[in-house]
């Protein structure tokens, strides 16, 4: 059987980090299953990594025909997926009435929509020992003014790895949401997200948050929480109303 590490939004960002990562630390993969939809990106990621083979596979993961090709692809192969990685997501900011829903969709297309489809065609793959990571935010504790549907979507991460690993728990497999604060990548560029100066503090820088993550995955820890900001965060949200968080949040970030 084949053991391979399959990850998401692998050609920029956090994803990229990922397959930087995980090719220096698990030598007993055979391969690396990158999907995205920058080829020439995976191409240069696969220089960089010498020694572990790589399957780049261009696909835009909000494609259903896509995802069902995925599909057959791993029934065809029938792997062991030993890491599975989903990093691909997008952002854009702006009061709710301002922005074009088509753009918000879109957000919700590939935060949620592609992460639920991708974990659950790969669900069959994973044996005791398999470790699911995903990416998702400190904008998951807390309701947003401003970020309204990326935050709603970061939530419906949160409460779905945390379902999916009590499911998974007694099978040995373990479900890690990873939830940074503002990470110092291409996101925001893309996004054309433009970072108020109290997000602009607390960066942090890709590298961190994917050792970190990766350490809290093999602890079988079900949040990985890289940043000072974000731990109080989360804090603040179980122990103040919602309602006075939200206030704040609009005052600072608005």
């Amino acid at each position: 059987m084949k053991y391979i590490a399959l990850i998401t939004g692998a050609s920029s960002g956090i994803g990229r980090e990922f397959v930087r990562q995980i090719a220096a630390a698990y030598p007993s993969l055979q391969e690396l299953w990158l999907l995205a939809r920058n080829v020439p990106a995976m191409e240069n990621l696969q220089k960089a990594c010498p020694g572990i083979h790589f399957c780049i596979l261009a696909m835009d993961l909000t494609d259903t025909k896509v995802l069902e090709e995925l599909e057959l692809l791993l029934k065809r192969e029938k792997p062991c997926i030993r890491l599975l990685v989903n990093s691909a997501g997008c952002g854009k900011n702006g009061l709710v009435a301002e922005q074009d829903w088509r753009d918000a969709c879109r957000m919700l297309d590939v935060n949620c929509k592609a992460l639920t489809a991708v974990t659950m065609i790969c669900l069959p793959y994973l044996r005791r020992g398999s470790r699911v990571i995903q990416i998702d935010s400190g904008a998951a504790f807390l309701p947003q003014p401003g970020f309204a549907v990326y935050a709603a979507g970061k939530a419906y991460v949160l409460s779905f790895d945390r379902a999916l690993g009590a499911e998974l728990k007694a099978a040995g497999i373990t479900v890690t949401s990873v939830c940074p604060g503002p990470v110092d990548t291409d996101f925001f560029q893309r996004g054309g997200i433009t970072l108020n100066p109290w997000k602009r503090v607390a960066l942090a820088r890709p590298e961190q948050v994917v050792r970190k993550a990766l350490f809290d995955a093999e602890a079988g820890r079900e949040l990985s929480i890289y940043g000072c900001s974000v731990k109080l965060l989360r804090l603040a949200a179980k122990v103040l109303p919602h309602r006075v968080l939200v206030g704040i949040c609009k005052r600072l970030l608005l």
